[in-house]
């Protein structure tokens, strides 16, 4: 499969959630390490990077479920998934020698799942509804699941 589309799907899970996208990474990059060795994104293998990307996926699904949680659409919440994107897509091109474009092909994913998930738990709450939360859990289990299958099947 092309790295160029692993990176887009990654940045499609990083515009569903920010964090998610990191922790894949991290936890692919501490499964399968040689990939990694020699290259600027070596850290990401370590114990650390698993870690920290992990508990920052747990505190995200926490602050996603607030009431006071701003639209993904605003800058201070669409930036940061666009650097998520662009970050995830550099790290998988760092290994293959295709880091640029990697992370462009990461930042128009990121985009892409910023305005398409938007929409999705849209959609979905309004089968709830109106309810929010089983929506937002239901896109959470989404961005696992297409994480898991970009760094891990595909």
């Amino acid at each position: 499969m092309s790295i160029y589309l692993i990176a887009l799907i990654i940045g499609i899970v990083a515009g569903l959630r920010t964090f998610i996208a990191p922790a894949a990474i991290s936890w692919l990059a501490y499964t399968n390490p040689s990939h990694y060795l020699g290259t600027w994104a070596s850290f990401m293998s370590s114990v650390w990077a698993v870690g920290i990307f992990s508990i920052l996926v747990i505190v995200e699904f926490v602050t996603d479920q607030l009431p006071k949680t701003p639209s993904r659409k605003v800058p201070m919440q669409f930036i940061p998934r666009l650097v998520s994107g662009g970050f995830c897509g550099a790290v998988l091109g760092a290994s293959s020698g295709n880091l640029i474009g990697c992370a462009v092909t990461g930042v128009v994913g990121a985009a892409i799942g910023t305005f398409s998930g938007f929409e999705y738990r849209s959609r979905l709450a309004k089968l709830f509804g109106g309810r929010d939360r089983p929506a937002a859990v239901i896109e959470d289990l989404t961005a696992l699941v297409i994480a898991y299958v970009a760094v891990f099947i595909i």
